[in-house]
């Protein structure tokens, strides 16, 4: 009775603030709903189909990485060395498939940048599972770590005669949709029958629901997430092969802030960073909203301060997600 008569006394407005924060996804989709509209009438031509692809061109490595640390965070650790990897793998496929340099076949260069997103995933994983190394601090130390083997295989200079089987990942087309997208809608696809219809996605979510409760349960915790890891490491590679060929050279600077980005995707989509919380749906208009803040900001001709406003918004973005999540659950409670 009493919860009954608390719901029919809670302020309408307070009830949709609620179920919108609840249903993140949702309450994303009206945002940038609403977005799209004040930015199209100041200026229409933010509409065009051109822009529209550019835009979702953008989008696509940042979802294809963010499917893989939705899982990170769901099974209660955290990766923020997303983007000094990419830099990693980024340079090391410049030097194996420049004339200039390894001179390998495109597709040798694939399998090996593929493998070393996974390896170092695994690192990260071991460190965080078997060693019990916390995450953020094994990430946080990959992230500086990898930058400086990064400087290492670049040598201090640029990397610019890649093969035209490596461009064509990033700038070939199928059917007149970007290849960097059609894999975006794979990895998408594979990630929800990963989550929705496998033992592993199931798990996943109940060692970072409840870990005590995992382990009683027998559920196998430490390969678990070991997996989150390399699945992550392994997007990250794919990400790679899909965005850097688009670049006329590859630096050292690739992938610097990226971190920031996906995981302020992720949360902002409704995962939650304790862990047990999180849906494919809200990261994918978290993806969204955020590749667009920056090309909205442009249009609204902020010029070179676009750039600050941006780094800003995503810092606002992840704590207010965090400050809402936590309101949420008090609203619950209550």
């Amino acid at each position: 009775m009493t919860d009954a008569t608390s719901t029919h006394t809670t302020p309408p407005l307070k009830r949709a603030l609620i179920y919108l924060l609840s249903h993140r996804a949702a309450g994303l989709f009206l945002f940038i709903v609403l977005l799209l509209g004040i930015v199209s009438v100041m200026n229409p031509a933010f509409l065009e189909t051109q822009n529209i692809k550019d835009i979702a061109v953008q989008a696509a490595p940042v979802c294809i990485i963010s499917c893989g640390l939705m899982l990170v965070l769901v099974s209660g650790e955290i990766d923020i060395s997303v983007g000094s990897m990419m830099g990693l793998l980024a340079a090391c496929m410049g030097a194996m498939v420049s004339e200039s340099r390894g001179h390998l076949p495109p597709g040798m260069a694939i399998v090996l940048t593929l493998g070393i997103g996974v390896v170092i995933g695994l690192l990260n994983g071991w460190l965080v599972a078997y060693a019990g190394v916390p995450s953020i601090i094994v990430t946080l130390g990959m992230l500086t770590a990898l930058r400086g083997v990064t400087e290492i295989v670049m040598g201090g200079s640029w990397i610019t005669d890649l093969p035209d089987g490596i461009r064509f990942l990033g700038t070939g087309a199928f059917m007149g949709i970007p290849i960097s997208l059609w894999t975006a809608l794979t990895v998408i696809l594979v990630s929800l029958w990963l989550v929705h219809r496998t033992a592993i996605g199931r798990r996943i979510y109940a060692i970072g629901s409840n870990p005590h409760a995992a382990y009683l349960a027998g559920l196998p915790i430490k390969p678990l997430k070991l997996f989150v890891f390399a699945w992550t490491g392994f997007l990250t590679g794919v990400a790679t092969l899909v965005s850097v060929p688009q670049l006329s050279v590859v630096d050292s600077g690739i992938g610097v802030g990226l971190e920031l980005l996906v995981v302020t995707c992720v949360v902002v989509g409704g995962t939650a960073v304790s862990g047990g919380l999180g849906n494919l749906s809200g990261v994918l208009c978290g993806v969204i909203l955020m590749t667009m803040i920056s090309t909205v900001l442009i249009f609204m001709k902020l010029g070179e301060n676009a750039t600050y406003w941006s780094r800003a918004i995503q810092g606002l973005f992840i704590l207010g997600a965090i400050i809402a999540d936590h309101w949420i659950s008090r609203q619950r409670k209550s």
